[in-house]
Formats: C-alpha cells, sequence, structure tokens
C-alpha cells in the first residue's frame, strides 16, 4: 500500500513538472513596422525625444487585458512583455521619427553630451491597452518645444485599433497605434524644423556690408592767376 501510494504521488509530480516545461510562460515585443532609416551622411535636424512617461498602471511587464467590465487584469496565460515596454516604446518612436524626419541625428533625454537639439518632444501616454472584447486603445499627449525650450504646439490624442482577440493580435494592434502616433508627432516637429532651416539659411545667405569706398584726396585747383610783365 504504501509502495502504491508513493508510485501514485511520483507520477502526479513529473505529470506537474512535465507541464511547467510543456508551458512557457508568452512573452512579446512591440512591432516597429517598415520603417527606411535615412543614410548616416542625411542634414536633417536635431531632434530630442523624452522625457516619454508613461502611467503607472504600464510600469510593469505583465500584458495587462481590458475585462468587460472595464477593469484590468494579467493575462490568463500569464503573458508579460519581453523587456521594459517603456524602452521598447521609446526605440519604437525613435525609429519613427528617423524615418518620416529624414535624419539620423535623434536621441532619447536627457541626451549625450555635446548634443544640441533643434527640436525637443515631450510625452505623456496615459493609456495603452486592450482586452479579447475590447480594442486597443492609445491615450497620450505631447508637447513640441524649440531649442530653448519655449513650446511650439501640443496635443492631446486618443486612437483605437480593432484586433482579432488573441494576445499576439493585440500587441500588433498596439504596436500599430504607436507607429501612428510617431507619424503624428512628426507631422507636428516637421513645420518647427522647416522654419529652423530657413532662418539657417538665410542667416548664411545674408548679403554682408558693402566696404566703404576708399577716400579721395580733395583736388587743389591750378593757380592761373598769374601776372604777366612786360620789358
Amino acid at each position: 500500500m504504501n509502495v502504491q501510494r508513493f508510485t501514485t504521488v511520483l507520477l502526479l509530480a513529473c505529470a506537474s513538472l512535465a507541464g511547467c516545461v510543456t508551458q512557457p510562460v508568452p512573452m512579446y515585443r512591440l512591432d516597429n513596422g517598415a520603417v527606411e532609416m535615412p543614410a548616416q551622411a542625411a542634414d536633417g535636424g536635431a531632434v530630442l525625444l523624452g522625457p516619454v512617461r508613461l502611467a503607472d498602471y504600464l510600469q510593469h511587464d505583465a500584458l495587462l487585458q481590458r475585462l468587460p467590465d472595464g477593469s484590468l487584469a494579467a493575462d490568463g496565460q500569464r503573458a508579460r512583455w519581453a523587456g521594459s515596454l517603456q524602452g521598447d516604446i521609446s526605440q519604437l518612436l525613435l525609429r519613427q521619427l528617423a524615418s518620416r524626419l529624414k535624419t539620423q541625428s535623434l536621441e532619447l533625454s536627457p541626451g549625450s553630451k555635446g548634443f544640441s537639439p533643434e527640436v525637443q518632444i515631450e510625452l505623456e501616454i496615459t493609456r495603452l491597452d486592450s482586452g479579447p472584447q475590447h480594442p486597443a486603445v492609445l491615450e497620450a499627449q505631447w508637447r513640441v518645444l524649440d531649442g530653448q525650450g519655449k513650446r511650439q504646439s501640443s496635443r492631446l490624442v486618443r486612437l483605437q485599433e480593432q484586433h482579432q482577440g488573441s494576445a499576439t493580435d493585440q500587441v500588433r494592434a498596439q504596436s500599430l497605434l504607436l507607429q501612428r502616433l510617431g507619424e503624428m508627432m512628426a507631422s507636428a516637429v516637421e513645420p518647427v524644423m522647416v522654419a529652423k532651416a530657413r532662418t539657417k539659411h538665410s542667416v548664411s545667405k545674408a548679403p554682408s556690408k558693402p566696404e566703404a569706398a576708399p577716400a579721395i584726396p580733395a583736388v587743389e585747383p591750378i593757380r592761373t592767376d598769374l601776372e604777366v610783365f612786360r620789358f
């Protein structure tokens, strides 16, 4: 009896262990989409992206799901983000901006030493989630600053994308929303960069002050009132 009981416990333990081995935790990363990086020699403006702030509930590695009642819960398969979600979002947006603005001169805040941006984009994402029965939703606000820190524009956006319900398709939908956000941010930044480029061009092409003509000494009249003496 004792041997039979031990054998049963051992079989259950093996089955449990096998279940753990054959059910790995799914991990996901955002998709950057089909972006073309500009050539290294491209002469574009310098852009600083950040700070990029995420809502507190997004500061976790669990893939959250929006439930039918509107609440949030971890995915039933214990799905997780592969790495930092904030880092993934920042890198995705950086590549979108580089592709659409045709510049390689981009850095994440605070930027490296000696980097002098002409434009800075501050971004706050207050919502990024989805659920089996809820579309992917992105809510964010950005502010565009010039090189002196003066605000040039700002905008609040709410974007939505449908999906097929699976976690994989939900991540695809969230990636599309972030790609659209990058496109909209690039459109907001482009006029500022164009204006900066025109200013630089005007300064470089400004005509120099003409040199003063050399002074010509005054010509003294020749005296012709000589007296003639007759002898």
